[in-house]
């Protein structure tokens, strides 16, 4: 049955309805705009065109929905605003806004479906369609998978030029002269006579106008700022440590708490002795939480030392207790009970491997921890009629859900104020932390409470990214690759992440496959097979999500099969590929390297090309095998994001995608003992160290046709890039993560 015909068994479109999974919603609901939120609470005289632009006679404010962690997203929606609406920085501010429907993410969609990237079939836009509504529905409002681009890229263009278009008209009815005479620069309206009226000024006359929605985006030539080289709107303030973050905020009146909850995680409390805290200076009240204890202090630091003396009774974990019972399980899952899906089944790998020369090879990469360098954190204040929330998070609109069914209030009166976050890599997708603070803010109505995670808490309490094992085999015949076999054996972060929030998503997980299956090589002969392992410990989104086991998984099975065929590992992935997007990928980090060129005896080149994200990137790497270790010399990476909006930014996020990817890949991992992390600060779970950073050398190409965004890609190439180097320098073939269990780094 071909692609569309299986989709029709869940999908299907009837008139004017779309029917997905048993739920039906009609066309016209799906293309129904939200209300703007802003106006709910306009000032007189104040101009709101849509939910992005507000203007009165101070000041203009541009509204940037999706959470910064980091990745400066919220420069990126500032600019796409301002391109359009003729305002340049400095000129206006920023807010986080509101969690409302209206911000919901429209580029969701485009990872959540069971289609290849490049599948661009009736059947595969279809299922986008339909998942979009849904989401659309939902009101989904998020930051995740290296969706935050593409969801604004167009409609916060739009926004700009709605925006600029009214203010046209409202000068225009000002000053008689009509709109087609006038022009927009500066963040004002420019008269033919040579008059400035500033948008700040035509706020009042704006705000009785029906916005212009007749509009026409600016062509690519005619950009002032996107595709330009920008100062981040954030630049200053992170360089002089100015910026604001959660862990920052300083509310009058407020009371500081911690807690310690059972390391091993999701176990229970026996019993507990805080005697010795509650006599400890500052301390104001001992509250029980869900799984542990938290002290309220009159601040943090007498909190945090008097939650270290209660003594504790820990139930059990619900999770093997040994690591190695960990690995067991991932073993043992290899059966037909657990396939969770067969991704691809392209040609015949039976046959092809039994007329060719056959290679196995098993791989595994641990669960590793997000680790940002700002633990988590919330102030929470239980009111009445209201709560206020300040933290920093992905999904507001579920932090006023989560916060709701403990308090007992209503989810549109939990006031979310987002703010920025000193790092994320998906840990800031939980919601415990929040959940703890509103527990305790809770049981002191009126009192902001301010709860810090301890570093070791931080760690102990972190759902990491999840565990997983390959078992590859393949073929190869006259000289090229001619077949490959790989399964994957992972638990789904899909159940655990989401069954913390009380969803059940049904259906197999696609990030036990991710950056496995969805490889665009046309290897005649390919099947790709997922189990998913029963519940071990649980885990969540790690920085790239499935993608970065998925795609050492695979990368190196083929790094091997080429070496088996005897092959060039660049000229061979060229010869294979069959997506033109990725192809030219492949030859620009070539170009850039200067692949082929000759080496020193103790050096050694490694490639690795994975798609995440809609995003192909190739990188490689080159290291020297020195007395006292490998070190790694310099990186090449080429991806293709369709269109980049601000070269600086990212170039800076693909440095430090590959920084990230290569320090867990060299050293860091979470094991357990007795039910808990053996790992509590980093120097446990190391990363790279800066005598250790290499060069890192940089291309963004722009041939594809959609925009996509770069935060999660430039991650799962860097660990097969490095494994495939080592073998050159040494001959050593690496098949474990992190690699410091086999090598060492200098």
């Amino acid at each position: 049955m071909g692609k569309v015909g299986k989709i029709a068994r869940r999908t299907f479109l009837v008139g004017a309805a779309a029917v997905a999974g048993g739920v039906a919603f009609g066309v016209y609901k799906v293309r129904t705009p939200y209300d703007n939120p802003l106006e709910k609470d306009l000032a007189d005289g104040a101009a709101t065109f849509n939910p992005w632009v507000l203007i009165d006679n101070e000041k203009i404010t541009l509204i940037g929905p999706h959470g910064d962690k980091g990745q400066g997203i919220m420069h990126a929606q500032a600019a796409l605003i301002a391109e359009e609406l003729d305002v340049e920085f400095g000129q206006f501010e920023t807010s986080f806004g509101k969690p409302d429907k209206a911000y919901w993410n429209t580029a969701m969609a485009d990872d959540g479906v069971p289609f290849m990237s490049t599948d661009t079939s009736f059947g595969a836009e279809t299922m986008r369609s339909v998942m979009g509504g849904m989401i659309k529905l939902m009101g989904l409002q998020g930051t995740g998978g290296s969706s935050a681009v593409p969801d604004s890229f167009v409609k916060l263009r739009e926004a700009g030029a709605v925006a600029r278009e009214t203010l046209k008209l409202a000068a225009s009815n000002f000053s008689g002269v009509p709109v087609a005479d006038l022009k927009t620069a500066n963040g004002a309206v420019k008269l033919p006579d040579g008059t400035e009226l500033k948008y700040t000024e035509l706020a009042a006359e704006a705000a009785k106008l029906d916005p212009v929605t007749a509009i026409t985006l600016r062509a690519p030539s005619e950009w002032r700022l996107i595709g330009k080289p920008m100062q981040r709107i954030d630049m200053v303030s992170k360089s002089t440590g100015t910026m604001r973050y959660g862990i920052d905020l300083e509310i009058e009146g407020a009371v500081q708490a911690a807690v310690v909850c059972n390391p091993r995680k999701g176990g229970g409390m026996n019993s507990y002795d805080a005697s010795a805290a509650k006599n400890m200076r500052g301390v104001q009240k001992i509250v029980e939480i869900t799984g542990g204890v938290a002290v309220v202090a009159d601040n943090t630091w007498r909190a945090l030392k008097a939650a270290e003396a209660i003594e504790f009774d820990w139930a059990d974990a619900p999770y093997p207790a040994e690591q190695d019972a960990h690995w067991d399980a991932v073993a043992a899952s290899f059966t037909d009970e657990l396939l969770d899906k067969e991704w691809r089944n392209d040609g015949d790998v039976v046959s092809a491997m039994a007329g060719g020369q056959a290679l196995e090879a098993e791989y595994r990469v641990p669960y590793v921890a997000h680790a940002p360098l700002e633990p988590l954190n919330a102030t929470v204040l239980v009111e009445a009629n209201k709560v206020t929330v300040w933290t920093g998070h992905q999904f507001p609109r579920m932090v006023q859900q989560q916060v709701a069914a403990i308090t007992g209030h209503e989810a549109e009166q939990v006031d979310f104020i987002n703010l920025y976050m000193g790092g994320s890599f998906g840990h800031r997708l939980e919601f415990d932390h929040i959940k703890l603070a509103t527990e305790v803010a809770n049981t002191m109505p009126g009192t902001p409470v301010k709860l810090t995670y301890s570093r070791e808490e931080d760690f102990a309490h972190d759902y990491t990214r999840h565990i997983g094992m390959a078992r590859g085999a393949g073929a190869v015949k006259d000289g090229k690759v001619v077949a490959a076999d790989l399964q994957v054996a992972m638990p789904s972060v899909i159940v655990s992440q989401m069954g913390r929030i009380g969803l059940n998503i049904p259906g197999p997980d696609t990030q036990i496959s991710a950056g496995a299956w969805n490889n665009p090589y046309g290897l005649e002969n390919f099947r790709m097979r997922a189990y998913r392992v029963p519940e071990l410990a649980p885990v969540s989104s790690w920085r790239s999500v499935g993608a970065s086991a998925g795609g050492f998984f695979f990368d190196c099975l083929l790094d091997e099969l080429i070496h088996e065929a005897g092959a060039d590992p660049l000229a061979e992935r060229i010869r294979l590929m069959e997506h033109d997007v990725s192809r030219k990928v492949l030859e620009a980090v070539g170009e850039m390297s200067n692949w082929g060129s000759p080496l020193a005896p103790n050096k050694g080149r490694g490639i690795a090309f994975v798609e995440s994200f809609g995003v192909p990137v190739a990188e490689v790497i080159e290291v020297t095998n020195t007395d006292d270790g490998i070190k790694i010399d310099k990186v090449w990476v080429a991806a293709d994001v369709g269109t980049v909006i601000d070269p600086v930014n990212f170039e800076n996020l693909v440095q430090g995608g590959v920084v990230f990817g290569l320090g867990h890949a060299m050293n860091s991992e979470i094991t357990y003992s007795d039910g808990m992390a053996e790992q509590a600060n980093y120097w446990d779970a190391e990363g790279m160290r800066m005598n250790q950073c290499p060069e890192i050398f940089v291309r963004g190409l722009e041939n594809s046709d959609k925009v996509r965004g770069i935060g999660e890609p430039p991650v799962p190439p860097a660990a097969p890039a490095l494994a495939n180097a080592i073998f050159a320098a040494t001959g050593q073939r690496i098949r474990e993560l992190p690699l410091y269990h086999h090598i060492d780094f200098v």
